[in-house]
């Protein structure tokens, strides 16, 4: 095939005093001078400059549905509950909350104290940055009397679930994972949280993650960094890494998080649970911190497929307060738990898919014959320009980020070192560099809008490498590796970039018993066709609960 052109990096990891130095010295005129050239060199800057391209530009990826796109289908229960799962789903509470079982009001105490729990020694998972008693014991009970008085609101009436610090949600300040961000109270629930809210979710707080979102790393410096519920020595993936987290280690069935350039995915992969992006403009972004508009996604991330597709649909839909939220078509999740792959074409590019660890590649091969044998068609396909693609992508979000940054100019110094960094590389990009990006933004949809003629669904790893060792004792100080970030992030950007859905979802796991994903992506509007693939893999896959598991529902 021959084109294939993406490259691993082999950059130095900074920590410490190196770190910092580095970080303050590329902040002055003499460090720009010295150190720039090669950190944007690295990036593949100069050779997306250097190219010559004539498509128009794309400045969000927002696709028209087809007249013929499919009818709306309500959301159908699971044809069986009986999981494979060690984990409490949203269904688990729902059917034992209709048994009274147990209330959403001691479901609610367990959450508090699974929280407690999980911080206690000297690795704590730091999943949360913010709870408030009073409010979830308040809406525990008006769920229980509801429930009691057989008047659910919906099957997810009383069921804990997450937030993602940069989402805005009564009565929570929004920090956004800074020091200095989120000083007063959110004015009002974001629409995702709202639509939660209405359903009878029992809100529980809200999550920690990297700080603005800038890296796909669980660091934060200020919050302390998450760990990973399978290993407290490795990291979660981010940038939603206390919603991956909690939802992995059982806190709660389902957690809402953000993804710019795989935020919801990395982390979904590296903990072993199930997470969406789906199509831009699916999910409304109104109450969302504006970090970088044109390539934001929210999504939840699940315990299970029936969680993350339940969620799916009662957040998705148009809403008036995001102009880019109108255009889609009806909901739809006509399918989502068939039992079989029948008539599905997947498209596989191998050097891609190879171009990762030797543990996850096993493991996708395994899942891979396993999705076979359920009736998938698999079909070998060539994705051209990745390497443009991906450069592409970094110079959108990190432009993007700087500018919605720069207002903050005097709190700089506030934030972490390598968020510090990756912000001068975003104010180096120049206006030509943002609108070559979108012209190439054009060139990936109309190069995957091909690939959809020829398979329905295209497979790949989640990220090439399974969760990573701290390159530090005390993860909490902060660090800098790029090369282990582009390693993370190497099947997620072009996700981001084209505004397709997709979907990771637990695969295997490596020889240190570590998760594997894999990602799943579709035509826009398709998702559907996604919770399909990941449904019949839960099905074939044997799922473990990590080493730190503190499930709120027992089983």
């Amino acid at each position: 095939m021959g084109s294939y052109n993406l490259k691993s990096l082999k950059l130095p990891k900074l920590t410490g005093n190196m770190l910092s130095i580095f970080a303050n010295l590329i902040e002055t005129p003499f460090g720009k001078l010295l150190l720039l050239n090669s950190l944007l060199e690295n990036g593949g800057i100069p050779k997306i400059r250097a190219l010559n391209v004539d498509d128009v530009p794309t400045f969000y990826p927002l696709v028209k549905p087809l007249s013929d796109e499919e009818e709306p289908v309500e959301m159908t229960e699971p044809t069986n509950s009986e999981w494979n799962l060690p984990y409490p789903t949203a269904l688990d509470y729902s059917l034992k909350y209709q048994n009274a079982e147990i209330t959403p009001l001691e479901v609610a105490e367990q959450v508090i104290r699974n929280i407690k729990s999980s911080e206690q020694g000297e690795q704590p998972l730091r999943t949360f940055v913010a709870l408030n008693r009073d409010d979830l014991f308040s809406q525990a009970e008006a769920a229980t009397r509801r429930i009691n008085e057989g008047n659910p609101l919906s099957p997810i009436d009383g069921v804990p679930v997450a937030i993602k610090d940069e989402i805005d949600m009564l009565p929570f300040a929004t920090t956004v994972g800074t020091a200095f961000l989120g000083k007063q109270p959110a004015k009002e629930d974001a629409t995702v949280v709202a639509r939660l809210r209405a359903a009878g979710a029992l809100l529980v707080g809200k999550t920690n993650m990297h700080e603005i979102g800038i890296a796909p790393n669980g660091m934060n410096v200020h919050h302390g960094t998450v760990r990973n519920p399978f290993d407290r020595s490795c990291d979660t993936g981010g940038s939603s890494s206390g919603s991956a987290a909690a939802v992995s280690a059982g806190i709660v069935p389902v957690a809402m998080g953000a993804d710019g350039g795989g935020s919801i995915r990395i982390p979904a992969t590296l903990c072993g649970v199930v997470g969406l992006k789906p199509t831009f403009g699916r999910v409304s972004e109104y109450g969302a911190a504006p970090l970088c508009w044109s390539v934001a996604h929210l999504g939840p991330l699940a315990a299970s497929v029936y969680d993350a597709a339940l969620v799916y649909s009662i957040i998705a839909g148009p809403d008036p307060k995001d102009a880019n939220s109108l255009v889609q078509p009806a909901v739809t999740l006509k399918g989502w738990n068939t039992p079989d792959l029948e008539g599905l074409r997947f498209g596989i590019y191998p050097e891609w898919n190879e171009h990762a660890d030797p543990d996850v590649v096993l493991v996708f091969k395994e899942m891979l014959s396993k999705l076979e044998k359920r009736g998938a068609a698999i079909k070998e396909i060539e994705i051209p320009e990745l390497d443009q693609m991906r450069i592409s992508h970094a110079v959108t979000i990190l432009s993007e980020m700087a500018m919605c940054m720069r207002v903050y100019k005097a709190q700089r110094k506030e934030m972490a070192e390598a968020v510090r960094l990756s912000l001068v590389l975003g104010e180096e990009m120049s206006s030509n560099d943002y609108l070559q990006a979108q012209r190439y933004r054009t060139r990936a949809m109309a190069a995957f809008e091909q690939l959809f003629t020829k398979v329905d669904v295209i497979l790949s790893p989640g990220t090439a490498k399974s969760a990573q060792p701290f390159p530090l004792e005390n993860p909490s100080l902060g660090w800098s590796d790029l090369s282990t970030d582009t390693e993370y992030m190497r099947y997620v950007f072009s996700g981001n970039l084209t505004g397709l859905p997709a979907i990771s979802f637990p695969a295997g796991y490596d020889s240190r018993g570590l998760p594997v994903g894999i990602q799943a992506m579709a035509k826009h509007w398709q998702e559907h066709l996604l919770f399909r693939v990941a449904y019949n893999a839960e099905k074939v896959m044997e799922r473990r609960a990590p080493a730190n598991f503190y499930p709120s529902l027992m089983m």
